[in-house]
């Protein structure tokens, strides 16, 4: 079958299940980092408060301790290079890899009620290229084509939740939605038949902009009160084809916030 999924059933192909296990894998080793900095975060503490013998005072010396983290920023960005497996053909028997980059501005919401201040909103922008298997034909005339190359241009919004947080680690839930631009004929050239030659013959899409939402969750590792790394995956839902399809995200960068609510 060259589908991968079968309209009405909920069956998961070797490949969602490679995508749902790689989600949850990673959120899973996120959370025992989390775990590991806190532990060594909390033992650095103790052993810094111990007393100890034999301590010589050392005369005109002071030690400036680090802001602490108190997540009362009201703008937060955050810049990464992403990573995302996609298919970009409605019937092609093979899936593809898109790097890129992700930028999120986030904008957390006043207030001491327990819900607004935990949830900021956000806007952001992921733009994703990549080179791509397609049918066999298209490696002859008229196209010579084996891997076309094809990029993503997406624009979402959504809200993220800011969950469990100390002076370490915090771990952030989040949904957004919106719309991704594709481009797929990029290796059509001049001369050669276009469309809906082209797609007929590779088995690609034709350039379309459809929806597209990205659910997950995030652990922020925190440097200092406004800098901290951030590692986000991701369940990426789009509809290019005729159905909905499942693809696995993760991005990797740099958090920082500023202002204050």
């Amino acid at each position: 079958m060259l589908r991968l999924k079968t309209s009405g059933a909920w069956k998961l192909t070797g490949a969602r299940r490679t995508g749902q296990r790689a989600f949850f894998g990673v959120l899973a080793a996120g959370l025992l980092m989390a775990g590991a900095t806190l532990g060594r975060a909390q033992a650095t503490s103790s052993s810094a408060t111990a007393p100890t013998q034999n301590t010589v005072p050392i005369a005109n010396t002071k030690i400036a301790l680090a802001a602490p983290v108190t997540y009362d920023n009201k703008y937060e960005f955050y810049a990464g290079i992403n990573f995302m497996n996609f298919q970009a053909g409605q019937s092609l028997p093979r899936r593809m890899n898109l790097g890129g980059g992700e930028f999120l501005a986030t904008y957390w919401l006043p207030g001491d009620h327990w819900f607004t201040n935990h949830v900021g909103v956000g806007a952001e922008y992921r733009g994703e290229a990549g080179t791509t298997p397609v049918f066999g034909q298209a490696q002859g005339l008229p196209y010579n084509l084996s891997r076309p190359l094809v990029y993503l241009n997406m624009g979402l919004l959504g809200a993220q939740y800011r969950g469990p947080k100390n002076q370490y680690v915090a771990i952030n839930y989040h949904a957004y939605g919106g719309v991704a631009h594709g481009t797929f004929d990029d290796d059509l050239r001049p001369g050669q038949p276009g469309q809906p030659t082209f797609s007929q013959v590779t088995g690609l899409y034709t350039n379309r902009t459809k929806p597209v939402a990205a659910i997950g969750g995030s652990i922020d590792i925190n440097r200092s009160k406004n800098w901290a790394i951030r590692l986000s995956p991701d369940l990426i839902l789009e509809h290019f084809g005729s159905e909905t399809r499942e693809f696995f995200g993760i991005s990797g960068g740099v958090v920082y916030r500023m202002g204050k609510r």
